[in-house]
């Protein structure tokens, strides 16, 4: 496994749409996605797309609230993979809540998102994957699936205002009275 460069905002691969997977069981698929894990529990992340770490394909990772233990009750690897995901907005409710993204480093901002969603992929056995997610985990599904979209968090913004150092978010709420 191996710790790979994520590109940053500005990189023409964060700017493109990027291509179907054809076959999720290929070895340099499997290999990439082990890659793409360890990169972004490296980076801190709460998920991780292809493209931000140079790959034009269809492929997201991220921490999933739903997976925390086999049935036998023993951990698991909570990070999913989805490979050729769809998204469905399943209600007209967004919300708004601050973003951050390892490919705009430094960097939060307001962004809304549907606040219910269906999300839809395969894994990498080729087996559908189908859930509903709502809240952070609908945001953060979101967030990854625009990265396959060539659109980068700052281009749903609303109000450019919000945007801000997160090191000047932090310093300012911890020193409010």
């Amino acid at each position: 496994m191996s710790i790979l460069k994520i590109a940053r905002m500005g990189h023409p691969i964060l700017s493109v749409e990027a291509e179907p997977v054809s076959d999720p069981e290929a070895p340099e698929i499997h290999s990439l996605v082990s890659d793409m894990k360890e990169t972004m529990l490296d980076a801190g992340g709460a998920g991780l797309a292809a493209p931000q770490v140079h790959v034009p394909l269809r492929i997201v990772v991220f921490q999933d609230p739903l997976i925390t233990s086999n049935s036998n009750g023993e951990e698991v690897d909570s990070i999913l993979t989805l490979i050729n995901p769809k998204i469905e907005i399943l209600d007209s409710e967004y919300n708004f809540g601050m973003e951050a993204c390892l490919s705009v480093p430094g960097l939060v901002g307001e962004v809304p998102r549907a606040k219910k969603i269906l999300y839809s992929g395969v894994d990498l056995k080729g087996k559908l994957i189908e859930r509903e997610a709502e809240d952070f985990h609908a945001r953060v599904v979101q967030h990854e699936c625009d990265h396959l979209d060539g659109i980068l968090y700052p281009m749903r913004m609303i109000d450019l205002s919000t945007l801000s150092f997160s090191s000047e978010i932090g310093h300012f709420s911890q020193n409010k009275n």
